[in-house]
């Protein structure tokens, strides 16, 4: 009897220390703990910012920008944001109505009058909250596809087709097609680049001077990262793929440094009204009432109890993440450059350890 029960005081002793080692652990070295996949100088890596009260309480680096050359991330390392882009087109069809040069309830084919005849239903607040119907881009892609996608071709697809998934409005169905078709509407609106619009009303106005919409050929991505994507358990470099061109639905880079900026703005009228930016963080209702969770560019939900507007992105080699919890001053960001795992949960650990200080208060 004694044999078995000094072996389980010492386990009861090892567990006891171990607890209170893991209790005593600081803020920043639980977060290290759940970005330690990402820490190897051997892999790809992430950038974080925590933001609170205006703050950024936490910048942190973890793992190599580019793995075969030794560049480590750093917070000016620029990561493609891949879907993370949707709330800044949506932000410059809000700059756009404004600016009084669009309406919100004007279908596609006011807007190019060539468009076919299904378009006439389609307004641009369904394509804005993903109730329109459009057939998804990548479903009409041949596999034997090289060539990569740009917006207006995504754009000449949907003209090529005669109907939609369902009647707009009546149902929601995430679009990459409807972003894809919205930077177009942009362009069309405005009469400059998508890119270009982008630049001259959202980042330089914010000083998000690294930041863009990555054009090849045209433009330069400063400090990038480059994606990797994982085969047979290994992650290898990975950073295009034919869609990885299309700018509406996902094509911005940035970092954590700008979009610290990004997120401060969403508090202010630097780039639109209170109540513009009301509407823009409000999800919109299908025809029966029910609400899609999803406002312009952002989902909206509860955590734990917390208001909270987000989004997620990924994308071939790379994957991110926002919430921001605007009642409580409170955001966090994560740019990977790898195309998976999903960030949902270590964002939420971290919003864990947060939020539980918060309601404590």
């Amino acid at each position: 009897m004694r044999k078995f029960i000094i072996p389980l005081v010492s386990l009861l002793l090892i567990f006891s220390f171990l607890f209170t080692v893991s209790c005593s652990l600081t803020l920043e070295e639980k977060i290290d703990k759940l970005f330690k996949p990402y820490s190897s100088t051997k892999s790809p890596g992430a950038s974080l910012i925590v933001i609170k009260n205006s703050i950024p309480v936490l910048i942190k680096s973890y793992g190599m920008a580019i793995v075969e050359d030794g560049i480590q991330v750093t917070p000016e390392t620029n990561f493609r944001l891949a879907s993370f882009t949707k709330q800044f087109t949506a932000m410059s069809l809000m700059l756009l109505e404004q600016q009084g040069k669009l309406a919100f309830g004007q279908t596609l084919k006011d807007i190019f009058p060539d468009f076919p005849e299904y378009g006439s239903k389609i307004t641009l607040d369904h394509i804005i909250h993903h109730t329109s119907g459009l057939i998804d881009y990548e479903s009409l892609i041949p596999d034997s596809a090289t060539r990569q996608v740009l917006d207006k071709d995504v754009l000449k697809m949907m003209m090529e087709q005669d109907s939609t998934y369902f009647p707009p409005g009546t149902e929601y169905k995430y679009s990459n097609s409807g972003y894809a078709v919205l930077a177009m509407v942009v362009e069309k609106i405005s009469g400059v680049s998508f890119a270009r619009f982008l630049k001259n009303n959202i980042f330089q106005p914010l000083d998000m001077n690294t930041t863009l919409a990555y054009e090849n050929g045209i433009s330069e991505v400063q400090n990038r990262a480059f994606g990797y994507a994982e085969k047979d358990g290994k992650l290898i470099p990975k950073d295009q793929s034919v869609t990885s061109a299309v700018l509406g639905d996902g094509g911005i880079y940035s970092n954590v440094n700008d979009l610290f900026k990004w997120d401060q703005a969403l508090y202010s009228e630097k780039l639109i009204s209170k109540k513009a930016m009301e509407i823009i963080f409000r999800p919109q209702l299908l025809e029966d009432s029910t609400s899609t969770g999803y406002g312009f560019g952002w989902r909206i939900d509860e955590y734990k109890g917390f208001h909270r507007v987000h989004h997620t992105g990924q994308t071939c080699g790379f994957t991110t993440i926002i919430q921001r919890f605007p009642k409580n001053q409170f955001t966090i960001i994560i740019l990977t450059n790898r195309n998976k795992p999903m960030l949902n949960k270590i964002a939420e650990s971290i919003a864990d350890l947060f939020l539980l200080e918060i309601k404590s208060l």
